[in-house]
């Protein structure tokens, strides 16, 4: 069986790290997540991203480095995450969710965070620490630690 890779994208405001409440299916919905979507066929991980969050969210990006570790699930799919920057003009809009919230890393543990996501938790407050520390490559928790 193929595997099918799933994207989705840190978009950060300063210290403040965009996420979006499910709306669908039922068992997700009311959830938290960070935005993103299927990989098609012939389109690779970045032009994906830049699509579904411009499908999802009304707004263009550009992918940066990855964040944290892939996230196996059932039915041979795999979850990847990056650090993504808004280009342009554009307030995000939750098209395909319920609602959306920009969170500081103080907010992240209060969040119920589809099961998936939480594996990137410890990445994410690594980013909000230094919001440049992806420019260097894939984020850290521990080194984003040991440099506050």
């Amino acid at each position: 069986m193929p595997v099918q890779i799933v994207v989705a994208g840190a978009l950060t405001s300063g210290a403040t790290l965009l996420v979006a409440q499910r709306d669908r299916p039922a068992e997700l919905a009311g959830r938290w997540e960070l935005p993103g979507g299927k990989v098609t066929a012939g389109e690779s991980e970045r032009e994906a991203l830049v699509r579904e969050l411009d499908e999802e969210l009304g707004v263009t990006v550009q992918v940066g480095a990855r964040l944290g570790d892939d996230v196996e699930l059932p039915g041979s799919v795999v979850l990847r995450a990056y650090v993504v920057t808004q280009v342009g003009d554009g307030t995000a809009q939750p098209h395909d969710h319920r609602c959306l919230r920009w969170v500081t890393a103080a907010d992240l543990d209060a969040l119920d965070w589809v099961p998936a996501d939480r594996a990137w938790l410890p990445h994410l407050r690594a980013l909000l620490a230094d919001p440049t520390a992806f420019a260097a490559g894939p984020i850290d928790p521990a080194r984003a630690a040991d440099e506050h």
